[in-house]
C-alpha cells in the first residue's frame, strides 16, 4: 500500500502529459518550440500553429521525427491569430481530429521597433521628438498579436478545452507574457512592454471567467526573461533554433544574477509545471534568472 501511494510522488507521475492534446501558437520557433518539444517528448500530441507554412513543416520534419517518446507527435497547422476567420478555421481543423484540447499555449508574439528613451537627459523636446517617431500602426499590430489574438484564440477554443475536464484533471490555457510587462523600465520598446502588461491582466481576467463551474478551465501565464528566439537574436538556424552568443561578462552586462540567458530546459520545466499543477489558477510565473531583482 505504501509503495503504491509513494508512486504519486515520482516525476513520471507528477509531470505526466502522456496522451494530452496540446496546441502551441507560434510553436515553430523560439519559446514556442521549446514548449512544444517539452510536451511532445513526454508523450503529448502537439499541434504547432504559425502563419509561415514552410517554417512549420521544417520544424515538424526536424524535431517531430526524432522525439524520444513513442506517443509524442508534432503536427503543423497554418493559422493567423490576428484574423478571426483564421482562428475559426484552426478550431474547425483541430476539432475534426480531436474531441478535446487539454492544453492551449498562446505564445505567438511580435516586437516592432525600438526607441532611445535616454533622450530625456537632453531635455523634453529631444525625448518628445524621439518618442513621436513611434508608428501608430506598429502599436496596433503589436496589440493585435500580443493581446487581441490571445483573447480570441482562448475564447474560440473554450468548448474544446472544457471538453477535456475530468474529476481528476482540469484543462488549461498557458499565456506566454513577458517580464517586459512587469518591469518599470521601457527597455527601449514601449509598445511591446505595454502590450505584455495587458497580456498579464488579460490572463487574470480570463482565469476568473474560465474558472466558473460550467467551464472549469485553468488559466496561467509564463513571463520569460531573456530567452533565445527570433525576437531576441533576430535570426534562427536551419533547425529553427536561435542562439544568444554570450561571453564571460554576459551576466554583468545584462545585470542578470544567473549570469546567462534562459535555457530551453528552463522553459520546458516551467511549461510542464504549469500544465500539470492542478491547483494553479490565475498566476504569472516569471522565469527570468533574477532579472526583475535588478530591474524592478
Amino acid at each position: 500500500m505504501s509503495t503504491s501511494h509513494n508512486k504519486i510522488f515520482t516525476t513520471s507521475s507528477l509531470f505526466n502529459v502522456e496522451g494530452r492534446t496540446v496546441l502551441v501558437t507560434g510553436g515553430a520557433t523560439g519559446i514556442g518550440l521549446m514548449i512544444a518539444q517539452a510536451f511532445a517528448n513526454n508523450g503529448a500530441r502537439v499541434y504547432i500553429a504559425s502563419r509561415r507554412e514552410d517554417t512549420l513543416n521544417q520544424t515538424a520534419d526536424v524535431w517531430g521525427k526524432s522525439l524520444v517518446h513513442p506517443k509524442g507527435e508534432i503536427i503543423p497547422v497554418q493559422a493567423d491569430i490576428t484574423d478571426k476567420s483564421s482562428i475559426e478555421k484552426l478550431v474547425n481543423e483541430i476539432s475534426s481530429k480531436e474531441k478535446k484540447l487539454d492544453i492551449l499555449v498562446n505564445n505567438a508574439g511580435v516586437s516592432l521597433g525600438t526607441t532611445s528613451t535616454e533622450k530625456g537627459e537632453e531635455g523634453a523636446h529631444a525625448l518628445k521628438n524621439e518618442l513621436w517617431k513611434e508608428s501608430w500602426e506598429d502599436w496596433e499590430d503589436t496589440y493585435k498579436t500580443n493581446v487581441i489574438g490571445y483573447f480570441f484564440t482562448s475564447v474560440a477554443f473554450l468548448p474544446l478545452l472544457s471538453a477535456a475536464k475530468r474529476p481528476d484533471y482540469t484543462p488549461c490555457v498557458i499565456n506566454v507574457s513577458s517580464i517586459s510587462g512587469i518591469t518599470r523600465t521601457s527597455q527601449h520598446h514601449f509598445k511591446y512592454n505595454v502590450s505584455k502588461a495587458a497580456t498579464i491582466h488579460l490572463n487574470t481576467l480570463l482565469a476568473q471567467e474560465f474558472s466558473q463551474s460550467g467551464v472549469q478551465v485553468r488559466v496561467n501565464s509564463i513571463a520569460p526573461g531573456i530567452f533565445p528566439s527570433q525576437m531576441t537574436t533576430e535570426g534562427k538556424d536551419d533547425k529553427n533554433k536561435s542562439q544568444i552568443h554570450t561571453g564571460d561578462d554576459y551576466g554583468e552586462k545584462k545585470d542578470i544574477p544567473a549570469g546567462r540567458p534562459g535555457a530551453e530546459t528552463d522553459m520546458a520545466q516551467t511549461a510542464l509545471f504549469i500544465a500539470c499543477n492542478q491547483y494553479l489558477y490565475g498566476q504569472t510565473v516569471a522565469v527570468d534568472g533574477g532579472y526583475l531583482l535588478k530591474h524592478p
